[in-house]
């Protein structure tokens, strides 16, 4: 089992920058792939939408195509914790962001084993 809270979340100016932390507690967590997904609101009933994800080694990293050049995935596997760098942010990124895990890196949301209750990011315009 493995436990991710995350945190990091909150209200910034378009243009902004925020940086999202994911820690994670539990057997072998350092060795699970890492991804971020967002779910913005009134979408409650579409599948959460793949952002980034970085393999157990922090090697091999992939983005959504909507952030590509904005945002940043990395992680300490000695702190146990996965980054997401938030960089050049814009209204259309407001949403709830949830870090999930499992064994290697998918984009489809429903093949993830473990997630946190996610975290909230608003950029206002």
């Amino acid at each position: 089992q493995v436990q991710l809270v995350e945190s990091g979340g909150g209200l910034v100016q378009a243009g902004g920058s925020l940086r999202l932390s994911c820690t994670t507690s539990g057997r072998t967590s350092s060795s699970y792939a890492m991804g971020w997904f967002r779910q913005a609101p009134g979408k409650e009933r579409e599948e959460r939408e793949f952002v980034a994800a970085s393999n157990w080694s922090g090697v091999r990293l992939d983005y959504a195509d909507s952030v590509k050049g904005r945002f940043t995935i990395s992680r300490d596997n000695a702190k146990n914790t996965v980054y997401l760098q938030m960089n050049s942010l814009k209204p259309e990124d407001t949403a709830v962001y949830y870090c999930a895990a499992r064994i290697s890196v998918v984009r489809s949301s429903s093949l993830w084993d473990y997630w946190g209750k996610g975290t909230l990011v608003t950029v206002s315009s």
